[in-house]
């Protein structure tokens, strides 16, 4: 054994280790990714050509391991513009976790019928992919773009158009107020990443309680020919809250989330009315709707009801009549949702899946919204 193929050894089991951690990385919850080993299989000799090569590389990142620490960031990069940069302690700001977890969590309900999920803001926005079904879950906008792109000329193509359809949805068009843009997203840039989000939250669904009063510092670095400027700033992510903004978000509230803030009687007295309202215009299907919480989970009656209220039709092959699964009562209230919202309904926070599992805040919304609609019918 040569002197370099004993320190190849006993590194063997860590670069193939880290070779897998890498797949697992490329592999997130929301790709189509397959690992199937048999992609993979190699000769003994090419195998050994594998193993050289990432003991070579584990040498050569040993010796720019300390050039990596010192220089972090490549000024170059961005000569002739200014960047903002988050200031290490600020990363691990409680109030900014928050945020993030809060983000996170919103994309993943938002995103939850179309199976994706989101571990990292930074890892999982930058191409696109989740950005264009957010818009089309929260402004239902259809873009002509690719699904899942991989080369990075693609990506930046696909932010193009999704950020140029966004700018108009959130009104800023004023490039001197926007505090992201492609490249910054498509860098992975957190900063701007969380502001676009944030942004995305005030516009789609204001009623959402985001963490309030988040402030980072960062360092604007500007670099030019005669030399480098630094400056500390606070960068300011959310408002914070007040007496104003509180009355503000108190009106913006749904109705049903404040009525389930009263007392019980008064909760029962107006489900009684909704029960009531809903018998009126089924009655002469032949149907009745006794228990409100349960009787709506199938979506079968609520399918019906749309369709008198709305004055069309069901085709009854578009819908399981008889559900008896899980998945057949999700079909049924899914497409439920779906109708409303063709018609001009503004659902908040309902998803499908509340309406089957019996959830009555998300049952509620819905006939609500119907009755405040048809109610002088």
């Amino acid at each position: 054994m040569t002197l370099f193929e004993s320190y190849c050894q006993p590194q063997e089991k860590e670069a193939t280790h880290n070779l897998n951690t890498q797949r697992k990385r490329s592999c997130s919850p929301r790709r189509f990714c397959s690992t199937d080993p048999g992609n993979n299989r190699l000769t003994s000799s090419r195998s050994a050509e594998v193993k050289i090569s990432l003991c070579r590389g584990m040498m050569e990142e040993n010796i720019f391991n300390y050039q990596k620490e010192e220089e972090p960031v490549e000024l170059e990069s961005f000569q002739g513009e200014k960047r903002k940069l988050i200031q290490p302690t600020s990363l691990k700001d409680p109030k900014l976790e928050k945020l993030k977890e809060a983000l996170v969590d919103w994309i993943n309900k938002t995103l939850k019928p179309e199976h994706i999920v989101v571990q990292s803001l930074e890892e999982d926005v930058y191409d696109g992919l989740v950005l264009h079904h957010l818009l089309s879950r929260l402004a239902d906008v259809h873009l002509n773009v690719e699904e899942i792109v991989l080369t990075s000329t693609a990506q930046i193509r696909k932010l193009e158009i999704i950020m140029e359809e966004l700018g108009k949805r959130l009104g800023t068009q004023d490039s001197s107020q926007i505090k992201w843009n492609v490249k910054l997203i498509h860098n992975k840039d957190l900063l701007a990443t969380l502001h676009l989000l944030v942004a995305m939250v005030r516009c789609f669904q204001p009623e959402l309680d985001l963490p309030s009063d988040v402030k980072i510092e960062v360092v604007v670095v500007e670099v030019s020919k005669s030399g480098i400027k630094s400056d500390v700033q606070v960068e300011i992510l959310t408002e914070g809250s007040s007496d104003t903004d509180s009355l503000s978000n108190t009106e913006r509230e749904d109705p049903i989330e404040q009525l389930l803030k009263l007392e019980a009687h008064k909760v029962n007295t107006v489900k009684k009315a909704l029960v009531h309202f809903v018998n009126q215009h089924i009655s002469s299907l032949g149907l009745q709707v006794i228990d409100m919480d349960k009787q709506f989970a199938d979506g079968v009656i609520l399918l019906l009801l749309i369709g008198q209220l709305e004055g069309f039709f069901i085709p009854l092959f578009d819908f399981n009549l008889t559900p008896v699964s899980d998945s057949e009562m999700l079909h049924n209230v899914t497409l439920a949702l779906d109708l409303l919202k063709d018609t001009g309904f503004q659902l908040s926070n309902v998803d499908p899946q509340d309406i089957v599992s019996l959830d009555t805040t998300a049952t509620l919304k819905v006939l609500y919204a119907l009755f405040n609609k048809h109610k002088g019918k």
